[in-house]
């Protein structure tokens, strides 16, 4: 399958202003507050009861109470989240956007293609706790400072958390499928070699993977916070710099911005693939949602468009939104830029990398903006 210019994120007119008026906590209607545990739990129950008005929401419920208080470090064992990127804000937007695609494709579907309440409520349980691995358990992970340390590993740490975790809402059964499909939403399998023996499973799967991208790229704050959160996660994760085994050391990221530099070649070659292709373009569904347009796809382009001209200006002014952070730990994002600094210090103090005095001062400027 090729990708088509047809498949570019598109955008009505006017929503360029629509994007100004967008507050940095809310989804993109601008009417749900996806900081919010309770407010994204009625939304998202809300969209659920009314395509599924006999179906049980006492599970979905507990579900997001559970949620929240593994996040905000209130879970027995654990330390809550301490990621500033991947905050309590992005998994409640992303299952949010999760429902959306759920009632979308249900509306659309033939009688014999439709998932049913039973996988919509397993897949919007995996929506949520699709970051559950970077919550650090107090004993097995006491050696780790932050839960970012597990950036390359943190999908496999979810399905292992949702193996354990469904049992206890009775939905034993469906705990191998959600820890297999919540892989959809990361890079550490080959997402081909997921085998699914009903193909409705897989398409649960491609709309978690989906969910995941467009709550992220859609976000009122999606370049300031790669710039200043995700980069240093990328850090301490071992994914900006990287030593392999043979020795060999790969820079994938020198800075935040330089991260940003590269998130074009991110989309085209990966996020736009997925979505397009891995995924059967399964954000049409949100059309069925929203009378025929996709907010998610447009903020996307909106998003793209404007790092164009942060980019080809230079114009880094431009990015000055200072969103909040909702992680259980008070100034995460300051916390883990601090931690990155020190990180990329250490570094070059062993050898492993030569940034130079210059740009060493320069990470650490631009980690406090």
């Amino acid at each position: 399958m090729s990708i088509r210019a047809g498949d570019l994120p598109r955008r009505r007119p006017g929503s360029a202003e629509r994007l100004q008026e967008r507050r940095s906590e809310y989804d993109v209607t601008n009417r749900v507050r996806v900081s919010q545990v309770a407010d994204v739990r009625d939304a998202v129950l809300a969209l659920f009861s009314a395509h599924w008005p006999k179906a049980p929401i006492d599970v979905l419920w507990l579900a997001f109470h559970d949620f929240q208080r593994l996040f905000d470090g209130e879970a027995e064992g654990y330390a809550g989240c301490d990621t500033s990127y991947h905050d309590r804000q992005h998994t409640l937007d992303m299952v949010l956007a999760m429902a959306r695609l759920l009632v979308g494709h249900e509306r659309g579907c033939a009688a014999d293609e439709a998932l049913g309440a039973e996988r919509a409520t397993m897949g919007l349980i995996t929506a949520l706790f699709h970051d559950a691995g970077y919550v650090r358990h107090l004993e097995q992970d006491a050696l780790a400072e932050t839960g970012a340390e597990f950036t390359v590993n943190h999908v496999s740490r979810s399905a292992a958390f949702l193996r354990r975790y469904l049992p206890s809402l009775g939905l034993g059964g469906q705990a191998d499928i959600a820890a297999q499909i919540v892989h959809y939403t990361g890079y550490e399998v080959n997402l081909e070699q997921i085998e699914l023996d009903d193909p409705r499973d897989c398409l649960t799967g491609h709309l978690l993977g989906t969910a995941d991208l467009l709550a992220q790229m859609s976000d009122r704050c999606y370049l300031e916070k790669c710039r200043d959160r995700l980069y240093p996660e990328f850090v301490l994760g071992g994914v900006a710099v990287h030593e392999r085994d043979d020795g060999a050391i790969d820079i994938a990221y020198r800075s935040g911005r330089d991260l940003l530099r590269k998130t074009f070649a991110f989309y085209e070659e990966s996020a736009k693939r997925r979505l397009v292709v891995t995924f059967n373009r399964a954000y049409r569904y949100l059309e069925l949602v929203f009378d025929g347009q996709n907010p998610y796809m447009e903020f996307i382009q909106h998003n793209l468009e404007h790092l164009g001209r942060v980019l080809r200006e230079e114009a880094w002014h431009l990015l000055r939104r200072r969103p909040p952070c909702f992680a259980a730990v008070p100034a995460a994002d300051r916390r883990l830029q601090t931690l990155a600094s020190r990180r990329l210090r250490s570094l070059e103090a062993s050898g492993v990398i030569r940034l130079g005095p210059r740009r060493l001062a320069a990470q650490s400027a631009e980690s406090i903006r």
